[in-house]
């Protein structure tokens, strides 16, 4: 069934959050254009998100992530993953792809292990500046592995041997998006700031950003038009914090347009997730980034490390992220709006647009199939 009036068929394997669907969306776009068939097989999460997945089926495929390390927590999540490894074992078996790829994370591990069982190519692709802990556990059996960022495995040279360079896809929406150009803010007129905490928000920013805001300047208040995005449960607070400065600032759980309003922002206050650096690189727009505390591999540390030492970000770890510091800041670029230009200058080579493209090249090679269109 791999091959149905002559199309191939991939398999995408993402978890049901935006930092590994957009990259997933991305490839799937890139697939089609190539005459591939696409499915997809993530956890039960992406209900939020897989109603407008480009993908001909989506397969929910239990899986656990390891969330302690007592013997009664790991043993739980051994299970839910050998479940979902026979999950997939089976519907593999149904579908006969010619390659599964994986985009990180724990919902990852049973379609690209089932495959590498079933003898399918696979392929597993890490958004971030570090490997992350399930790509480790499927990175020696995976036939190819694609990066983000070049070198992210030059100490380890059996992997590095069979890693290529592609950049983190990005969706349509953002290559759209990157078209505008960035234009500073005149220093007496509108400055839009844009907060966001990745696609399920941030507390953090609900608690420090409109705290913040209220310490700036009368004047330079009044110069600030805000898009925020804050989780449910902190939207009444947050909104009457602004109402008390006097201002209309726009507040959503969510924002389906977000791309162009990153594009339309002249500052972003942010986490430092790997599709939200992707972005902002692409389109190329000075932030503020506070990667999120606690990680064991401190990924968004890393990853946000990567635009800021290009020139392209301010980097406040979250013990210094408070409304004074982020006062501070947002006051001195707004004073200054040649350096949020060269922040925005700066941050744009990071971006690789063809991402998508360089990608799905390398699935084709690796899955051994021809263009179709």
């Amino acid at each position: 069934m791999a091959q149905a009036n002559g199309r191939p068929l991939v398999l995408l394997a993402a978890g049901g959050t935006g930092g590994h669907l957009f990259p997933a969306e991305a490839l799937s776009v890139a697939l089609e254009r190539r005459g591939v068939r696409i499915h997809l097989a993530t956890d039960a999460r992406a209900t939020r998100y897989g109603s407008t997945f480009p993908a001909q089926a989506i397969h929910v495929i239990a899986s656990e992530t390891v969330r302690g390390r007592n013997p009664v927590a790991l043993a739980k999540t051994a299970a839910v993953l050998g479940f979902g490894i026979g999950q997939a074992y089976r519907l593999l078996g149904r579908l006969g792809p010619s390659a599964v790829v994986g985009f990180g994370g724990y919902p990852t591990i049973p379609p690209v292990f089932a495959a590498t069982l079933r003898q399918i190519p696979t392929l597993i692709h890490d958004s971030n500046a570090v490997i992350g802990r399930a790509n480790r556990l499927l990175s020696a059996r995976a036939t190819a592995i694609a990066t983000t960022f070049p070198g992210v495995l030059d100490g380890a040279p059996q992997l590095a041997a069979k890693a290529t360079h592609t950049g983190n896809p990005v969706r349509p929406a953002v290559i759209a998006a990157a078209a505008t150009p960035y234009v500073a803010p005149e220093p007496a007129g509108s400055l839009r700031v844009l907060v966001v905490g990745g696609s399920q928000g941030a507390r953090v920013m609900a608690d420090i950003v409109p705290d913040a805001i209220a310490r700036l300047e009368p004047h330079l208040r009044e110069r600030l038009a805000i898009v925020q995005q804050a989780r449910e449960e902190d939207r009444a607070r947050v909104g009457a914090a602004y109402e008390r400065l006097g201002m209309a600032a726009e507040i959503a759980p969510f924002f389906p347009d977000l791309p162009a309003r990153m594009a339309q922002a002249h500052l972003i206050v942010s986490r430092s997730g790997a599709s939200t650096v992707a972005e902002l690189a692409a389109i190329g727009r000075p932030s503020i980034l506070v990667p999120l505390p606690g990680a064991l591999d401190q990924d968004q540390l890393a990853n946000a490390n990567v635009l800021g030492n290009a020139g392209g970000a301010i980097v406040l770890t979250q013990d210094t992220f408070t409304p004074e510091r982020l006062a501070q800041e947002i006051a001195a670029l707004a004073g200054a709006p040649e350096r949020l230009a060269a922040m925005a200058a700066a941050a744009k080579p990071v971006g690789v647009l063809d991402a998508a493209d360089r990608l799905a090249d390398l699935v084709m090679t690796v899955a051994k199939v021809s263009r179709i269109r």
